[in-house]
């Protein structure tokens, strides 16, 4: 699998909004949970959202006109989000290019876990603020200055961390420390944009802000990936872009977050002076009211045993993808496929991963939302063993001049049905290649998974409300 594609799936990544709480199998919990609340069943849905204010005078729905420019807003914030996801994406295919171990890079993929433990400060993001400056500026303007800064310090010595190509190679453990910090800090403002987003939209058109996220996100890898691979490649600069061959490409890694840091730093100051929060709103009883409260009540959900078990689940369900997802594209790479042809494969599958989750939301919507992911994934579970026979036949078809037009064609295939399955996981002699082994190991765990525990995941859906809901004591 691409590592243009497969990264971002470790990142923050939500289907384009309707106005239905559908639910996301690969990270989301079933319809029927909602936050803790010491009043009856019902009306659950929206309980993150804060009720509109009582006014004399009626005020009729908004359309998404009226607010386009907050729509906008949150579409530019998103698009800031995936940059940095869309470097670090970019990172293992240069690593590989610099015949870095398989170990180096199994080091450098704890830089994707920011955006996986976030919930481990969240409440802290959400309790903490200054009232004057706003709930979420209060986080999101510091964040981003930071992430600026960050990027242009960062652009004066990633060189010397990816090495010289003269015998100094990279430097893995600080690349992955200081991508990591980079990654928190994007992961810390995608918390401030998630709440913000509840509160900027009115109710009638709060259901564009997942389409903002969905699009966005998707639009800031594809630039901080797919664009940056293109424009670093020598080689792909030459041929397409150039009149005269150069060394090197038209842009460098340092060129790159050099120009989004400075980006970052002006979005941050036009957002900190010309945006205002909705100070009107008036707190809902699921509101906590502190730190403590607030890391509470997240234990209190985490230790209800529906949600549990669901949590234990889903941590296990993609197993059986993991060396197809995280290895495949590396291999591609170790095999001679240029690493920016292989990131520009991801340019088709940004249409299909903005409409896909669209056409099959008409089936997670429903009361069996699981279903779904549970029918889809015996048919990805063999996509991996197609992927590494492609991995097997690539050598095979490489010729002089570089691989052919149908390789290509194959790969964009096999990527495509990816996506589908996806949105719905002495001396000593090497006579077999690791990979192979751990493609198959890999898949026969996932099917031991779907075979055992799918049952129990899709039986989840028959729980009752009162699974899903705990009692908060005051």
């Amino acid at each position: 699998m691409s590592p243009a594609i497969a990264a971002k799936e470790g990142g923050r990544q939500r289907r384009p909004g309707s106005h239905h709480h559908c639910l996301d199998v690969r990270s989301e919990v079933p319809p029927a949970l909602a936050l803790c609340g010491d009043g009856p069943a019902g009306g659950e849905a929206e309980a993150l959202l804060p009720p509109e204010p009582e006014t004399p005078t009626a005020r009729g729905p908004r359309g998404c006109r009226a607010e386009l420019g907050s729509v906008l807003l949150l579409l530019a914030l998103y698009v800031l989000q995936g940059i940095p996801l869309g470097l670090a994406g970019s990172v293992p295919l240069i690593l590989q290019s610099k015949n870095a171990s398989y170990t180096e890079q199994a080091f450098f993929s704890f830089v994707f876990w920011p955006f996986s433990l976030k919930l481990l400060w969240a409440p802290l993001v959400d309790a903490v603020y200054l009232r004057r400056f706003g709930r979420r500026k209060s986080w999101l303007v510091p964040t981003q200055y930071v992430l600026g800064l960050f990027m242009i310090y960062l652009s004066t010595q990633v060189d010397l961390l990816l090495g010289d190509g003269q015998g100094r190679g990279p430097d893995v453990v600080a690349l992955t420390v200081t991508f990591f910090l980079f990654e928190f800090l994007a992961a810390t403002q995608d918390i401030a944009v998630d709440g913000w987003a509840l509160t900027m939209l009115s109710r009638e058109n709060v259901g564009y802000a997942s389409t903002c996220n969905s699009v966005g996100q998707t639009a800031g890898y594809f630039l901080g990936n797919v664009l940056f691979l293109a424009l670093e490649s020598a080689s792909f600069c030459n041929k397409y872009l150039r009149f005269q061959p150069q060394p090197r490409g038209i842009v460098t890694l340092s060129d790159f977050l050099f120009f989004w840091g400075a980006v970052f730093l002006i979005t941050t100051t036009l957002v900190a002076l010309l945006k205002k929060e909705n100070k009107e709103l008036t707190p809902t009883k699921e509101e906590t009211k502190g730190i403590t409260d607030t890391y509470k009540l997240l234990f209190s959900i985490i230790k209800m045993p529906a949600v549990l078990t669901f949590c234990l689940l889903i941590l296990t369900a993609k197993v059986g993808f993991s060396a197809a997802d995280a290895v495949t594209g590396l291999k591609l790479v170790e095999e001679g496929v240029p690493k920016e042809h292989l990131a520009l494969l991801a340019v088709p599958m940004v249409p299909l991963q903005i409409i896909l989750p669209l056409i099959i939301s008409k089936y997670t919507a429903g009361p069996q939302p699981l279903n779904t992911f549970y029918k889809a994934m015996p048919f990805r579970l063999l996509l991996g063993l197609e992927f590494a026979f492609l991995v097997w036949w690539t050598p095979r078809v490489r010729h002089e001049g570089g691989f052919p037009i149908y390789y290509y064609v194959v790969v964009l295939l096999s990527y495509a049905l990816h996506q589908l399955c996806t949105k719905a996981g002495g001396s000593c002699v090497t006579t077999l290649d690791g990979y192979y082994v751990e493609s198959v190991i890999c898949v026969i765990l996932g099917f031991g998974w779907w075979f055992l525990l799918g049952p129990k995941f899709k039986k989840l859906q028959d729980e009752g409300q009162s699974s899903w809901k705990c009692k908060r004591t005051n």
